[in-house]
């Protein structure tokens, strides 16, 4: 199951044993949530295709006490709606949950309408808001089922693409996948698979986070003793940059990263070549891993 299936599945599960819970769709998914429609007609609506308001009106449930889901492609729901994300969630301090796909170019084929890398970066700017970014079905369905109610708002990150294997991922905290003493690779969300072929014999930690917002600095720190940290990270390149600085402190540390450039993507082709054409491969981020080593 991809991880719109899950979001399917999850949310479907949680209409039936929760009835804060109100389901907002953007004009998508509404045939995988078909069932949802038929049993809950009073708590779950497809609004169409205007997503500022719909954002609004899901401060409006949530300040009923309502704890509302809206669900649409990650350009509209974050670049279209920043300005009622950050007014009517944010600094209201109303709890609600964003699940996007789409982002940075799983649509590569539609274009940079469907383009997304600044979703985590722009969203990363506005106070109070926290930010997921599961790597896999299963790490959806445990994140969302531990963090929708807790009275924040809460972006959910959702890939087309997925690494093979999940992990017992908890909110707000990252994994060891492993240690090593000369460097520490900070992957996000569904670049894992590629940091895992990449470090494939180097003496290299990799710490993996599916919450980037709020940042586990603590297990940055405990795990970063080379002083040598490149982040991978699937959304534009430099996201991540002011947690790691704010995390390791003003000590001497040398950092370099690698995630989507700050260009507009205007050659065709599938995601995966776009993989290629930015960098985003295992042969890449080893080449530059063994770089940060040696330098």
């Amino acid at each position: 199951m991809n991880m719109r299936g899950q979001l399917v599945e999850t949310v479907s599960s949680i209409l039936e044993t929760d009835e804060r819970l109100v389901l907002l769709l953007g004009d998508i998914g509404v045939w995988g949530f078909r069932n949802a429609f038929e049993r809950f007609p009073e708590r779950a609506y497809n609004m169409g295709i205007l997503e500022q308001a719909t954002v609004s009106a899901a401060a409006g449930l949530a300040i009923s006490g309502l704890i509302p889901v809206f669900h649409t492609i990650a350009p509209f729901i974050v670049e279209r709606s920043a300005e009622q994300l950050k007014i009517d969630f944010c600094y209201q301090g109303l709890g609600g949950n964003f699940i996007s796909v789409g982002a940075s170019y799983d649509y590569a084929a539609l274009g940079c309408t469907h383009h997304c890398p600044a979703d985590a970066g722009l969203l990363m700017n506005i106070p109070g808001m926290e930010i997921v970014a599961p790597g896999t079905s299963s790490e959806f369905d445990r994140l969302f089922r531990e963090a929708y109610a807790n009275g924040h708002p809460t972006y959910y990150r959702l890939s087309e693409r997925e690494n093979r294997v999940g992990h017992e991922v908890l909110f707000g905290r990252a994994t060891v996948i492993r240690r090593g003493g000369q460097a520490t690779v900070v992957a996000i969300g569904p670049v894992l698979d590629a940091v895992m072929e990449a470090v494939s014999g180097l003496d290299a930690t990799v710490l993996y986070y599916t919450t980037v917002s709020p940042f586990d600095s603590e297990t940055l720190r405990q795990n970063a003793h080379s002083g040598k940290v490149l982040v991978v990270e699937p959304f534009y390149q430099g996201t991540m940059t002011r947690s790691i600085w704010e995390a390791l402190g003003p000590g001497k540390v040398s950092l370099d990263c690698i995630g989507v450039p700050r260009a507009f993507l205007t050659n065709y082709g599938t995601a995966e070549d776009h993989d290629k054409a930015v960098g985003l491969t295992p042969e890449h981020i080893r080449e530059r891993l063994e770089d940060l080593i040696d330098g």
